[in-house]
């Protein structure tokens, strides 16, 4: 593994210095531009990615850039930029996302000064400006760690490393006394090793990665039980070529393909700390997917560079689960901690972030063979299937009563399959008492966004049932899909397909861009060497999509139109393996 990353970080040292910005009167002057938007940032993904890359290449001695004088001056530029960046707060700006950001800065601090430690551990006085200028920006950093605050909740974890990291340096015990006020919120992960976000393709990581740093540099072992439980649930939430389950993450990493390298670093470590075969498959897997360095974070190399007992680790490499049936969350008491939400006094509304409502929801995961089957609560799809490369992405039910996809709530398990229900209310709202109107309703004007709505009595309430019957066959999957609502109400239930695969039989009609009509008959999507085939089209209505329920444009999409109340069952047939019936051996 060492000589793969010493490869894969010496193919992108080129790239760094060809997009480094040179001209001397620019404001970006060493920075490196974003490929993106051609901007030079101060930020953890951006200039100091780059650094953290030729920062190992310039010490290893395996690296055909060691001591390379170049590389070293623009190393110094770059360090130099950083500290130009930073504002007298501490802080940084990426602007692409957000100004004098704390949590921005903690990313960056950590990546900074795992490259100080690398440089400082390699005699070579040529490196010393560089060295100093990267303890600058980690000093400088201290006003906008101690007094910064965050937006989501693995921006906690990343504080705190950052201030674990900068009190290394500085000893300023002011530092401690704030991680343990983030500390002091408790660890956001459940029994079965879920974080908030439900993010398995970027911020479980983060999460992972950061409180192992704070377990390290503060002395807490116990920080690193939930790292555990997260990389444990992982096993199982990997599909046959090695991609990550996104589909219902509640990040930017939604539904986009992920594989296990930034989980890479972290697993290593803890492989090498437990002495864990699993952690060590999970590293394996990791590597074996890296092609390019992380973020300076999170950098696999200089996490070898700077534990080199990982380089000569003699743990046993597991194997990864490759045929289970497993729910995760399945015995969280997820309705418990709902039923707190109303005493937490922020009335459900949180500024500038989300309050995440479906962490801990159930999610049931199935792997035979090349088949790998998610079925989901709380987010836009309830089903998705990979079978070899036909790839169908999400089973999802839509409807105007709220209007937009129809979230499942609950799960149970069946013998050969499970059970899902969502449920949905809407209800109209009567007029404010008199006696607690305000002074403006008399007035010449009564603006709407000053009457106290809170205040108003719900009146005829409804409530919209969707359930859901999954039932494993032989040859694939039966789906029924069932609401009894007697009044008609507008529903569509799609199916997105990969949009690498064909559609083939059927009776199929233009609806909007990406999506058709499924009217009728049995359509056979193929990608590659397999297929899937479903059955069970309708065209009730003519409405091409439902408002709030927007389909993604890269996909292959069929939408089947019904109205309440209905009761549908679709077949969803696998390609066979060996000539044998049922796709998943």
């Amino acid at each position: 593994m060492y000589k793969k990353l010493v490869a894969v970080n010496d193919g992108w040292v080129t790239q760094g210095i060809d997009n480094q910005i040179m001209d001397s009167g620019s404001r970006f002057y060493g920075g490196v531009a974003d490929q993106d938007n051609g901007i030079a940032w101060p930020t953890h993904t951006g200039t100091t990615a780059v650094m953290a890359i030729w920062a190992c290449a310039l010490v290893c001695e395996d690296s055909r850039y060691y001591h390379d004088e170049l590389l070293r001056e623009r190393l110094a530029l770059a360090a130099a930029f950083i500290v130009r960046m930073q504002h007298e707060d501490g802080s940084i700006s990426p602007g692409w996302t957000n100004m004098h950001s704390p949590p921005d800065t903690a990313f960056a601090v950590v990546g900074i000064a795992q490259q100080l430690e690398l440089l400082e551990r390699h005699e070579w006085s040529a490196l010393e400006g560089i060295r100093a200028n990267l303890r600058t920006f980690l000093e400088r950093s201290t006003p906008a760690l101690l007094t910064g605050g965050c937006h989501t909740p693995n921006h906690r974890w990343v504080l705190t490393a950052a201030l674990a990291f900068v009190h290394r340096l500085t000893g300023n015990e002011k530092l401690i006394a704030r991680a343990d006020q983030w500390l002091a919120e408790g660890i956001d992960c459940t029994e079965d090793g879920e974080w908030t976000e439900r993010s398995n393709g970027i911020y479980n990581g983060v999460s992972d990665i950061m409180l192992f740093h704070t377990a390290e540099l503060l002395g807490r072992p116990e920080l690193l039980e939930p790292v555990r439980r997260n990389l444990r649930m992982m096993a199982y939430l990997i599909h046959p070529d090695g991609e990550v389950v996104t589909d219902y993450s509640g990040r930017q990493d939604f539904g986009h393909k992920f594989d296990m390298s930034s989980y890479f670093q972290v697993s290593s470590i803890m492989a090498h700390r437990d002495r864990d075969p699993l952690f060590a498959a999970m590293a394996a897997l990791g590597g074996e997917a890296l092609d390019r360095p992380d973020a300076s974070s999170n950098n696999g190399f200089i996490g070898y560079l700077l534990y080199p007992e990982l380089q000569a680790s003699t743990v046993e490499r597991g194997s990864l689960p490759d045929h289970y049936r497993v729910v995760i969350n399945g015995q969280f008491p997820r309705a418990r901690y709902l039923s707190g939400m109303g005493a937490a006094g922020h009335g459900g509304k949180i500024f500038h972030s989300r309050l995440h409502p479906e962490f801990g929801a159930p999610v049931a995961r199935q792997r035979e063979g090349k088949t790998s089957v998610t079925v989901m609560t709380e987010t836009n799809s309830f089903f998705a299937l990979r079978h070899g490369d036909a790839r169908l992405l999400g089973v999802q039910v839509s409807s105007s009563f709220e209007p937009g996809f129809i979230k499942m709530n609950e799960l149970a398990q069946l013998p050969t399959g499970y059970l899902l229900s969502g449920t949905e209310t809407k209800g109209y709202y009567g007029p404010i008492a008199g006696d607690r109107l305000p002074v403006t309703a008399g007035d010449s004007v009564s603006p709407w966004y000053l009457l106290p709505h809170q205040l108003r009595e719900v009146t005829h309430l409804q409530e919209h049932h969707v359930h859901i019957e999954l039932t494993e066959t032989l040859d694939g999957w039966q789906l029924r899909v069932r609401c009894d609502l007697p009044d008609v109400l507008l529903t569509q239930v799609s199916f997105v397909f990969g949009k690498e695969g064909a559609f083939a039989g059927g009776e199929l009609a233009p609806a909007e861009t990406g999506t058709q009509y499924w009217k009728e008959g049995t359509v056979r999507y193929t990608a590659g060497n397999e297929w899937i085939e479903v059955d069970g089209g309708a065209h009730e209505h003519r409405a091409r999509s439902i408002r709030g329920a927007a389909f993604p444009a890269d996909c292959r999409t069929l939408v089947v139109n019904v109205l309440t109340p209905y009761d549908r069952t679709f077949h969803i047939r696998l390609s066979p393996a060996d000539g044998k019936r049922g796709g998943g051996q």
